[in-house]
């Protein structure tokens, strides 16, 4: 038996693990690590279960290709072959404006992931890069990129310091926080309420969040923008800001805000007028206060929207970019990404919608209409990294419909799920536990300034390449050299480039160096590794690769402190609180204003012990509340006549789904979890119990406007009763127009 520590790279808390192995290397114990400073020996159902996801038997071992209707396993060398010729036969056939990639979720967690994303993308030679981004966070990036001018510049709040937390559309008491990283945050609210401070939940439903909360307020799904303008205006309205930032627009703001008074917003989002104005009011009076908002009402129509004015709020009470408010994390790499330079939206649009590009990718929401719609530029070639949108993307049946019709297809995925299914090549990763771990992305939104490198548990079989490696060769062969290349020469290159600019900026850590010396002298077993010691020693800490391996338990550096000034990128030099692309919500929040309410409206559901669709197939996290129903509010189902399953109807399909009366779940308002829907795939635990696919309702002709972020919360729907027969397939009504 042996003792190994490691972060869990399932969600986004990067809690520390402790793991106990057999004599053969297999888990037989994941435990909270208690001398991990930040985690300090927290851990969820989903981390208890790492060992279980790392050896589950269904995984794929070698790379698979389709031949007609049947898979093979080939070897690596054969695969990559196979990879060159479908990819380059669409470039000689129809150019690269024909090829497509599609990034998931999990290429933020994992080292591989995210350091070869962006060459991929760049070696691919399209416009047509797609991403998870744009189910999930894109509006939080563009609301930061107008106003701050860096669409990175995410704050968090300051957890363990704040007086006061008015929380919207998240529920990190079952997902463990999004887009802020914070061990135990339940246990952190928990304590923020001991030393006095105050939590209110604002949620269409009582969630585990909202259980821990002094108060929790129904709001009617997609209408938080509204709720959060009536507190901008009354803010305003009442003289309570006390802005302490350089900031443009003010005068822009109140114009704006004047037609959000708490008595016009109030019939709409379904908060009390009354309440709505209590709401400014304590945040103004509190000694420190945040207000923070994730994927609830960030996948909505007005998801921007909601976004901009969360931070709006924070500005005006003069809770942002200070201790107790909302603050950046420091990290101890260099800031990846960023290009110093205000932040440009829509440099290129979509071929079939015009949809602007954020962040160098364009909506998944057009990904099928890409791939549907003949013509010049019409995609014909796939690549997908860890992601399964047909579960993940609206309008999910559709999308796979368009799948079946592409020329070629490649899935870098360690399963035969929804999507892989399609492909012709699927490359799978090396278990978890062979793979190096470093959170680039998630330590750039902790609620502390902290550190943790994880190293390979176990080494690879002789013959596989690693995550690196994979993406590396596909990078090279999307770029044109071919599938015989070395993934090394990407790795030099990248180094080089890197190096270069390092040494000849002025202030480096590395500035007037020989780029050769810097070169040979950076640490690490792989060209991923010495990455990451390059950019530790470009960080603000000069940290290096080697202190990391002698700290396996992490790094505590400190509180989070105020570095607006470092980050602000924005033209005036100011934070922009009515940014005109922003400011143009408020006509289509006006025209919201006027809209008939829907009966019923469907949202998501957050699960303890599920993620989107990885965690399925995992015995010990299935059964229990992590089940596929429909939550509905018992005076629903008594008025609607509903049984034991309903039928849910929106524009873009119909599901029959088995029904849970839920009083916890506001009336007009039903709840079903995505990322289900497993029938017909080699996930034997997830088959068994397949649940349906929540975005066969989902439309993708809707989006957020400014973002192309889709939406899934907030769809309006009818819900009928079921007579007794068979169980109805899923129907598209109008997802193909």
């Amino acid at each position: 038996m042996r003792t190994v520590h490691r972060t869990c790279p399932l969600c986004d808390a990067v809690c520390g693990l402790r793991l106990t192995l057999d004599g053969g290397g297999r888990v037989t114990s994941v435990k909270g690590d208690p001398l991990d400073p930040f985690s300090k020996g927290y851990i969820c159902p989903k981390g208890a279960s790492l060992g279980r996801v790392d050896d589950d038997p269904d995984r794929l071992q070698a790379p698979m290709v389709r031949r007609g209707d049947e898979w093979h396993e080939v070897g690596w060398a054969e695969a990559f072959q196979a990879v060159e010729r479908g990819l380059h036969g669409v470039i000689e056939a129809h150019g690269r404006d024909a090829l497509a990639v599609y990034l998931g979720n999990p290429t933020f967690h994992t080292m591989g992931g995210i350091l070869y994303r962006g060459a991929l993308a760049q070696a691919l030679g399209t416009r047509n890069v797609f991403s998870a981004s744009t189910i999930d966070q894109m509006p939080k990036h563009v609301a930061c990129g107008h106003m701050f001018g860096d669409p990175l510049a995410i704050s968090v709040p300051d957890l363990d310091r704040t007086d006061h937390l008015l929380m919207l559309g998240a529920n990190p008491a079952e997902s463990n926080g999004s887009l802020c990283a914070a061990p135990d945050f339940p246990g952190r609210l928990k304590a923020l309420r001991a030393r006095g401070g105050r939590l209110v939940v604002v949620d269409p439903r009582r969630t585990r969040t909202a259980a821990l909360a002094d108060e929790h307020l129904f709001v009617r799904p997609g209408t938080d923008a509204l709720l959060l303008f009536g507190i901008v205006h009354t803010l305003l309205a009442e003289e309570l800001t006390s802005v302490n930032l350089e900031v443009a627009g003010l005068a822009d703001l109140r114009r704006l805000a004047a037609d959000f008074a708490p008595d016009a917003v109030a019939p709409v989002c379904g908060v009390p007028a009354g309440r709505i104005a209590g709401l400014a009011r304590e945040l103004a009076a509190a000694r420190t206060a945040a207000v923070y908002s994730r994927i609830g009402a960030s996948t909505v129509e007005f998801g921007t929207a909601a976004q901009w004015l969360v931070d709006v709020i924070n500005v005006l009470t003069g809770n942002f970019d200070r201790p107790g408010g909302v603050m950046f994390t420091r990290t101890a790499t260099m800031d990846l990404g960023r290009s110093g330079e205000p932040w440009v939206q829509g440099r290129w649009h979509s071929r079939v919608r015009g949809l602007p590009e954020s962040l160098g990718e364009l909506p998944v929401a057009t990904l099928a209409d890409e791939i549907e719609t003949p013509g010049e530029g019409q995609v014909r070639a796939l690549v997908v990294v860890a992601g399964n949108p047909v579960l993940s993307a609206p309008s999910g049946d559709r999308l796979e419909r368009a799948l079946g019709e592409l020329d070629f297809m490649v899935c870098v995925d360690p399963y035969l799920n929804e999507t892989t299914r399609h492909a012709d090549v699927i490359l799978p990763p090396p278990r978890i536990l062979q793979m190096p771990h470093y959170d680039f992305l998630l330590l750039s939104v902790t609620v502390r300034n902290y550190t943790r490198f994880s190293p390979a548990i176990h080494p690879l079989e002789p013959g596989r390449p690693s995550e690196g490696e994979i993406m590396a060769k596909l990078t090279l062969i999307a770029s044109g050299q071919g599938a015989d290349a070395d993934p090394g020469a990407l790795d030099e290159m990248i180094l080089g480039e890197v190096i270069r600019g390092a040494t000849q900026a002025p202030g480096s850590p590395l500035a007037g160096r020989d780029p050769e010396e810097v070169r040979a002298g950076l640490d690490g077993d792989s060209g991923a590794e010495r990455m990451l010691d390059l950019f530790l020693r470009l960080g603000s800490y000069g940290l290096s690769l080697a202190e990391l391996r002698a700290n396996p338990h992490g790094i505590d550096l400190g509180p989070l402190t105020p570095r607006l000034a470092e980050l602000l990128r924005t033209v005036s030099g100011k934070v922009e609180l009515a940014p005109p692309r922003l400011a143009e919500e408020a006509g289509r929040l006006r025209e919201r204003l006027a809209a008939p309410v829907p009966e019923m409206l469907l949202i998501g559901r957050r699960q303890l012990r599920s993620l989107n669709s990885w965690l399925h197939n995992v015995p010990g996290l299935s059964g229990g509340t992590n089940r596929c129903t429909l939550h509905a509010h018992p005076d629903d189902i008594a008025r609607l006549g509903l049984g034991d399953r309903a039928l849910v109807t929106s524009a873009a399909g119909e599901l029959e789904v088995p029904v849970e009366p839920n009083a916890d779940i506001m009336p007009g308002v039903v709840s079903l979890p995505h990322g289900w829907g497993h029938a017909g795939t080699r996930q034997s635990v997830a088959a068994g119990q397949p649940g349906v696919n929540a975005n066969v309702l989902t439309d993708a002709a809707v989006v957020d406007v400014p973002s192309g972020n889709a939406v899934f919360n907030g769809v309006p729907v009818t819900v009928t009763p079921v007579p007794a027969g068979p169980v109805r397939a899923p129907v598209a009504t109008g997802a193909a127009r």
